[in-house]
């Protein structure tokens, strides 16, 4: 898979360059980042941080977390065309056109015609892609279960249900 830069660097500590009386801006988890935050904006910094885990994760695999949302996806629902991708992955079709054109050259996922509308281009899996998908899922399923480790099965639902639920009631909007 190609990949901007598998080279992905932590910061762990903060330079303050205006010096010690500039105001310190607070860590996740601090301020309005933590409990007394807007949820919108907890959600977002909780997908930001999920996000960046997910790249550093998979970045020896030379997979990205939106190339994993698309080969997910794929797997799940074979014979999609890149617009429905687009919708289910919250990508650009820009994007995944790119991510398809990429995916396809390294041979994860093929083109079929579809059978009625033959300008509609259905994707699906190759062996290869489920083999990259696999060893990519094995990664995703331990940070899956580092998110839930501080939540027994019943909390582990609710917040399920719950952000299953935004997303279905604020998709009319």
């Amino acid at each position: 898979m190609s990949r901007k830069s598998a080279d992905i660097t932590r910061s762990k500590t903060r330079r303050d360059p205006q010096g010690p009386n500039a105001v310190r801006v607070p860590g996740p988890g601090e301020g309005k980042r933590g409990e007394g935050g807007y949820l919108g904006y907890l959600l977002r910094q909780a997908h930001a941080a999920v996000r960046l885990t997910m790249e550093r994760t998979l970045a020896d695999l030379g997979v990205t977390s939106p190339q994993f949302a698309v080969l997910t996806m794929l797997n799940a629902y074979p014979g999609l065309s890149g617009a429905d991708v687009a919708r289910l992955t919250f990508l650009t079709p820009q994007t995944v056109g790119v991510i398809i054109r990429n995916l396809e050259r390294d041979g994860a996922i093929v083109m079929t015609p579809h059978p009625v509308h033959g300008r509609i281009q259905q994707w699906t899996l190759t062996p290869r892609g489920a083999t990259l998908l696999r060893a990519c899922r094995e990664r995703v399923i331990a940070l899956e279960k580092r998110l839930a480790r501080n939540l027994d099965a019943k909390g582990e639902t609710t917040i399920r249900r719950w952000l299953a639920g935004i997303a279905a009631d604020l998709q009319e909007d």
